[in-house]
């Protein structure tokens, strides 16, 4: 059965775990999808994982249309989500909503885009124009230069309710998701308590509605040191396929996350 939007707040609203992986291409599109992951995020992630660049940042607005096409040719029932590159979105409502479009065109069926409570007014513009939005807070990985490196957002009393604030706002601007990043397991769990739509972590404890992973992170595929969200669900499967559908089974069942992949 194909996931939309409307599928998601269904499994949110029931308790039903969802799943996200990043993807990049076809091949692996095919493969999540029959796996059963609910959500193909096609992530300016790449930038790192494929390009092997230090950051998110260089990468190219028709690079992700590309990357989108192509995971959209291998995908049947999953959502294809497709990453906001960095430029591409924040100089204005309308500048976002064109580029926006094009990864609509592309395949995608919603868009991503980073920042706080200041990007309402563009999720707005987005939604009331068909473009279905996740909004993405806690750590943002495009700001990676302004926070000074990739750290744990919403540690003090006042970042925490900064980062709930702006979850409130997006949602209420018509994000159809919220997705957080890094933040602390309470906090992640009291905005998944205040908003009205599903709420996605990826280092932010196991209460909310699913998590997403980087397909290379829980494939083993990493250079350096693994991020402390980060299980290697390759290395007990016989098989990338295996290694995926114990990824999903994991979510589903909520023994993933567990203690040690927490803030």
């Amino acid at each position: 059965m194909k996931t939309t939007v409307s599928t998601l707040h269904k499994m949110a609203a029931e308790g039903r775990k969802i799943t996200m992986m990043t993807c990049y291409d076809a091949s692996f599109a095919t493969l999540l999808d029959t796996a059963g992951v609910d959500i193909l995020l096609v992530g300016d992630s790449l930038g790192m994982v494929i390009q092997g660049g230090d950051s998110t940042l260089p990468v190219t607005q028709q690079e992700m249309e590309y990357h989108v096409r192509c995971v959209a040719r291998g995908t049947k029932n999953a959502l294809v989500l497709g990453d906001m590159t960095f430029g591409a979105y924040q100089q204005s409502p309308q500048q976002a909503f064109e580029n926006a479009s094009r990864l609509i065109q592309a395949g995608a069926h919603m868009v991503k885009l980073e920042g706080g409570a200041y990007m309402a007014e563009t999720v707005r513009f987005l939604v009331e124009r068909g473009v279905p939005v996740c909004a993405h807070i806690g750590l943002t990985p495009q700001f990676v230069n302004a926070f000074g490196g990739y750290k744990v957002q919403g540690r003090s009393e006042d970042d925490a309710r900064r980062i709930v604030e702006d979850a409130r706002t997006l949602a209420d601007a018509g994000a159809s998701m919220v997705l957080m990043e890094c933040v602390p397991a309470p906090l992640a769990r009291e905005i998944t308590e205040v908003v009205r739509v599903p709420t996605i972590g990826i280092g932010a404890g196991p209460d909310v509605s699913g998590q997403v992973l980087v397909l290379y992170d829980a494939l083993g595929v990493y250079p350096g040191k693994k991020a402390r969200f980060v299980k290697n669900f390759m290395a007990e499967a016989g098989s990338i396929q295996g290694a995926v559908e114990a990824y999903v089974n994991a979510v589903r069942d909520g023994s993933f996350p567990a203690a040690e992949h927490c803030f």
